[in-house]
């Protein structure tokens, strides 16, 4: 309770002593909102509940995300990534547009919500980092490719089949497309022009839901419905009936793994829009506290009868930019909701399915960014890799896009540690002024040709130690009349027990061959382990240097001199 009247205190104590913030928060709520309203109606029925849903998750959801949150621009409701996640995840568990389906999306939201809350209580909210950049460019490109795809049928007007396969489904539609309705086609052509051009030519005009108010006009003017157009039809009027979720515990477990893949994937985008707010505002945020809210408000939706929320990139970015300044924003954006709910309900009857499809097909375009995934791959091949693996494994296990994430996060880290296992050593020459260099990259000639000198760029743990042994090794068997190796420790930022073991056996073997092995530039924890474990004394404090420079000057003479 006492985190509660903290946290609330700390939203909503300017409004009592700084008027323009409250005129700045109700200006940005009912803009948001203008936006939202229409949004939650299109991303319930991405996420295969009624559209009505929507409208309750942009509720309460709403207010706990800003109350319990840290970041107080963050508009929290449907958004269109964790909507996909929830239909796809029930999806083979129960038939489409049925009472059972949406009882699993109710229950799909608590449980992503606890693994949010818990995540946020036991403050690992670091690592989330698992999750490469790469992999989650990669999986929002395909699952924006998915959604919009997902749009055809409605857009088409043609009955689209339910199988494991969803490009299959895809596929079947378009080779039916003689088969369209051709109203349909043209309400959804027609709002996907117009929320363009007001994009386009009056930025500042709330175009979704002019749009929406227009065709639904329309549509009860032709008589749209009558004519074999799907619309939203009849919504509840008043507020969302509170219970318990229906708890069944064999499709609990069989919900955790796509449960636990939503509070990763949502909160990713939540945090996405936290970052860039700060930024922005240069006021600090706290991702385990966000983690919290976040979670707090997925489980408020459940006992709200409703689907899982998250923090909304676009409808955050429009809340910065109408100039909110507290969680109250957020408040009031609710509360438009609850107007909506309360007395405009028989408004959206006749609001054509094929318009809200088009605002979603609109809305993720903006998350398609091909070029983003050129430019892993061209940073780093294997991030390349991890990002078109993902892409791929996505679109094929579609509907199941949760298997392409995992692939992509179980790739990613497995060339992580191929990585760490190879990192790379380079032969060292010197240059004209006495410093180290590579010797292929810059074509330099030896140290001496009794001295040789390797670099280690990498921490030397377990998992690499037999890479750096056989580097030092082949560094004498090439050089047969070699007998000092010097090795430029700069690189090594750590070394566990099994690097310590590597060094002092291989320090014993070059002893009985005459040979000596030298370490320069230790890092201070580095040298601090040495130390600890004895293993400066077998080395020889002689052979222990500050700096590369210092180590080739006395190495080069100690061998002119024993000449």
């Amino acid at each position: 309770m006492k985190y509660a009247a903290t946290v609330t205190s700390s939203i909503f104590a300017p409004l009592w002593i700084d008027t323009s913030t409250f005129k700045s928060d109700l200006m940005a709520g009912i803009t948001v909102s203008l936006v939202a309203i229409p949004q939650s109606l299109a991303y319930a029925r991405l996420a295969g509940v009624p559209a009505y849903y929507g409208l309750y998750a942009a509720l309460i959801p709403t207010i706990i995300g800003a109350v319990f949150g840290s970041s107080r621009q963050l508009s929290t409701g449907p958004v269109a990534m964790t909507s996909l996640l929830s239909a796809a995840s029930v999806a083979p568990l129960a038939v489409a547009d049925t009472e059972l389906f949406y009882s699993y999306v109710i229950l799909l939201a608590l449980l992503s919500g606890l693994f949010q809350i818990l995540m946020g209580a036991f403050r690992v909210g670091a690592i989330l980092n698992f999750l490469s950049h790469p992999v989650l460019m990669g999986f929002i490109n395909a699952a924006a490719l998915i959604i919009g795809l997902a749009q055809l049928p409605t857009m088409l007007g043609i009955p689209a089949p339910q199988s494991s396969h969803f490009l299959l489904d895809i596929l079947q539609v378009i080779e039916r497309i003689n088969t369209m309705h051709t109203l349909s086609l043209g309400f959804g052509v027609t709002a996907i022009l117009m929320i363009v051009a007001l994009k386009k030519y009056a930025p500042k005009l709330p175009g979704v839901l002019i749009t929406v108010a227009v065709l639904t006009w329309g549509s009860y003017a032709i008589g749209f419905v009558d004519m074999g157009g799907k619309v939203v039809g009849a919504i509840p009027k008043g507020l969302p009936s509170f219970s318990i979720p229906t708890l069944d515990w064999h499709t609990a477990m069989s919900l955790v793994p796509a449960g636990f893949i939503i509070a990763v994937v949502s909160f990713m985008e939540a945090m996405s829009s936290s970052k860039v707010i700060s930024n922005n505002t240069r006021v600090p945020w706290d991702e385990n506290k966000e983690l919290i809210g976040q979670g707090l408000a997925k489980v408020a939706a459940a006992f709200c009868h409703s689907m899982p929320v998250s923090g909304s990139f676009s409808r955050s970015a429009l809340n910065l930019a109408s100039n909110a300044r507290t969680g109250l924003s957020s408040v009031i954006s609710a509360l438009c909701v609850l107007i909506t709910l309360l007395f405009l309900t028989p408004l959206l009857y006749h609001l054509p399915k094929p318009v809200l499809a088009a605002i979603i097909m609109v809305a993720v375009v903006g998350l398609i960014n091909f070029p983003i995934m050129l430019r892993a791959w061209r940073v780093s091949r294997d991030d390349g890799i991890a990002a078109v693996a993902t892409f791929a494994a996505t679109l094929a296990f579609s509907p199941n896009i949760q298997n392409g994430i995992l692939i992509g996060i179980g790739l990613s880290l497995g060339l992580m540690l191929y990585r760490m296992m190879r990192p790379r050593i380079a032969k060292l020459g010197i240059h004209q002024d006495g410093t180290l260099g590579d010797a292929q990259r810059h074509n330099l000639p030896p140290l001496h040709r009794r001295l040789g000198a390797i670099r280690f760029d990498g921490a030397l743990r377990f998992i690499n130690v037999a890479t750096f042994e056989k580097a030092v090794l082949e560094m004498e068997r090439g050089n047969p009349g070699i007998n000092t190796i010097l090795v430029s420790c700069g690189g090594i930022n750590d070394i566990d027990a099994s690097g310590v073991d590597m060094l002092s056996k291989l320090i014993i073997r070059f002893k009985s061959n005459n040979i000596c092995l030298c370490f320069s530039g230790f890092k201070e924890h580095v040298q601090d382990v040495i130390e600890k474990t004895g293993l400066n004394d077998l080395i020889g404090r002689d052979n222990l240097f500050a700096t590369d420079l210092l180590a080739a000057r006395e190495l080069r003479s100690r061998l002119e001199a024993s000449m």
